[in-house]
């Protein structure tokens, strides 16, 4: 099957196509602060922006991902980045088994804010509940308290740490070296209250 680009409307942001049209101002979002991006991939550079939504889109027309940009609702601002990613599929189906949200960025001035709980809920919500994936996977760099943090508060189950798993990315280490990774999961008998305490948590 192949996975066309698609957008998820929330209440707070919309998560749309990742294209080339979006780069300038996912590059203003992404060097505006940049001091809570200490493990994370965020180009800081129209160049590396470029490079980088090539990177996206490739992998798109190979049905490996389907990158989003996040848009903020309230002014229509471009502030981040996700995707579903390492996309798995069995014979027989025409629809992924399983997913891994990921490569997610938001600016600063968007984060703690209810465009990250959301966007996780769409992302889940059309993972378990249009795909019928039996998990989504969240993944991230050991090192990053504050990413697993987050995950776990929204329900993630943490599986384990992946021994030198993937290249290190962010400020706070050098680029490429390898990392530890930890791999979080959420499978589909668990959805159902994931769901619910995702929308709590936006309720507030």
């Amino acid at each position: 099957m192949r996975l066309e680009p698609f957008s998820l409307i929330g209440t707070h942001m919309r998560l749309v196509p990742l294209t080339h049209a979006l780069a300038p101002a996912l590059l203003a979002a992404g060097t505006r602060d940049r001091s809570t991006y200490g493990h994370t991939a965020v180009p800081d550079t129209a160049e590396a922006m470029t490079a980088y939504i090539d990177g996206l889109l490739g992998d798109a027309q190979r049905d490996t991902a389907v990158p989003f940009a996040q848009v903020r609702v309230a002014d229509d601002a471009p502030v981040g980045c996700t995707r579903f990613m390492n996309v798995l599929w069995w014979a027989g189906r025409d629809t992924p088994v399983e997913v891994e949200i990921g490569g997610t960025w938001l600016a600063t001035d968007a984060q703690r804010s209810p465009i990250n709980t959301e966007a996780k809920l769409l992302l889940l919500r059309h993972a378990f509940e249009q795909w019928g994936v039996f998990r989504v996977a969240i993944c991230t760099d050991a090192r990053n308290e504050r990413s697993r943090a987050a995950i776990e508060r929204i329900g993630g189950r943490l599986e384990g740490i992946l021994r030198s798993h993937r290249p290190s990315m962010g400020h706070l280490v050098t680029a490429g070296t390898v990392r530890d990774t930890a791999a979080y999961s959420i499978i589909d008998s668990e959805w159902p209250e994931v769901r619910a305490r995702l929308e709590a948590m936006l309720r507030g």
